[in-house]
């Protein structure tokens, strides 16, 4: 059995070393080809590429790195085409591994995409382009599927890995100590984006938005998690600047990574629309939800109707109603945000009606996703031989 993976950036990797993991014990002497990073190596996978050659973000960027990367495609594709493996799945990466999986599918390999694009939120037609790709599509989300049954393209359900991975019950106090932080005081979490840009549009918003909680609630402590050195450096650049430092700082706080563990340990999180806001879900943590992009990029999204949801967050489009806020565009204003935090903040029963809710949204995502997505790429293959 042969079968071709490729993964492009750390989260792919990731789910690839599951899924692998998972086909071997269906498939022992399987063999594993393709683009993955250490995790897929770790787990049996021949990398014909680093997933670090995709991991290429940002316009400029890409335009910069096109050779090499229509390089590695032409390579990869000869190199898939000759190895004839049994299937091919393409890991996220839509812009790179779904031009790859309609090359392929059209020369008679089957190919599956795991890890569904939004289609819930933008650009629905897209699912029967997809379709056009992938001969299935794994979904880590459960109203996903019946988007690409109207344009007949075959797609399962399979759960979130974040949610096999995230505890149900987490405990508070004990990763309040874990991370030195004061259990008798309430904690507010800030996550202003983990990319530079987001960091650059939101930080001074959010910061403002903190300051003033904190003129309410003077024993409040401030956390911003940090995922990398670029952010660091971009928010530190913005905390510099920021007018409202002085009164800030004595409550301010900022963590190298422990970004999971910080949405656990905290009172509310105010974070960047996205997928953080399924990890606050998942810790079960009240949280305000904001977003704000370039104004004419949202009136051309807006205008051209590319955009297909009334909610934005996901544990509001999982619940299928407005279970936490969101103050989107005009509406991501320090005083929008610093009231609905202080809303939660000051009304302990509505913050605990909302970790049942989280719970149960949680159980609904948690369906052991790598022996699903494995499940679902076996109705594929050919029957193992027996000796």
């Amino acid at each position: 059995m042969r079968i071709a993976l490729v993964a492009g950036e750390a989260s792919g990797d990731l789910l690839g070393a599951g899924l692998i993991a998972e086909l071997k014990q269906r498939y022992p002497h399987a063999r594993f080809a393709g683009i993955g990073g250490d995790a897929m190596r770790a787990a049996g996978m021949d990398t014909w590429f680093d997933a670090s050659e995709l991991a290429v973000m940002g316009l400029a960027e890409v335009l910069r790195h096109l050779p090499r990367l229509l390089r590695v495609r032409r390579e990869l594709r000869r190199r898939v085409l000759d190895w004839q493996p049994d299937v091919f799945i393409g890991i996220d990466a839509p812009d790179f591994n779904l031009g790859v999986e309609k090359w392929l599918k059209q020369r008679g390999i089957r190919t599956v995409h795991y890890v569904s694009p939004s289609v819930w939120a933008w650009r629905e037609k897209r699912a029967a382009t997809i379709g056009k790709s992938a001969s299935r599509v794994l979904c880590l989300f459960p109203m996903e599927p019946p988007i690409y049954a109207k344009h007949r393209v075959d797609a399962r359900f399979i759960g979130h890995p974040l949610a096999d991975e995230m505890p149900l019950d987490p405990d508070r106090l004990a990763v309040r100590e874990q991370l030195g932080i004061d259990p008798d005081r309430p904690v507010l979490a800030l996550l202003p984006g983990s990319r530079v840009g987001e960091i650059q549009r939101l930080a001074a918003t959010f910061l403002s938005a903190a300051a003033r909680v904190l003129e309410e609630v003077p024993d409040l402590q401030v956390i911003v998690p940090i995922a990398n050195s670029p952010s660091n450096l971009a928010f530190r650049r913005v905390l510099a600047k920021h007018p409202d430092l002085e009164r800030l700082r004595p409550a301010l706080r900022i963590l190298v990574g422990n970004a999971r563990r910080l949405m656990i340990a905290s009172d509310v999180i105010l974070l960047a629309s996205g997928t953080a806001t399924l990890e606050a879900m998942l810790a079960k943590r009240p949280m305000v939800v904001a977003y704000r992009v370039a104004s004419l990029t949202y009136a051309l999204v807006k205008g051209l109707g590319m955009l297909k949801t009334r909610n934005y967050s996901l544990p509001n489009v999982l619940a299928g109603e407005r279970v936490v806020p969101e103050l989107m565009q005009g509406n991501c204003t320090p005083k929008k945000l610093a009231d609905a935090t202080l809303a939660l903040l000051r009304d302990p029963e509505a913050m605990a009606r909302i970790e049942p809710r989280f719970r149960e949204l949680h159980l609904q995502l948690r369906q052991d996703a790598s022996a699903r997505a494995a499940d679902a790429v076996v109705e594929l293959l050919p029957a193992p031989s027996v000796a």
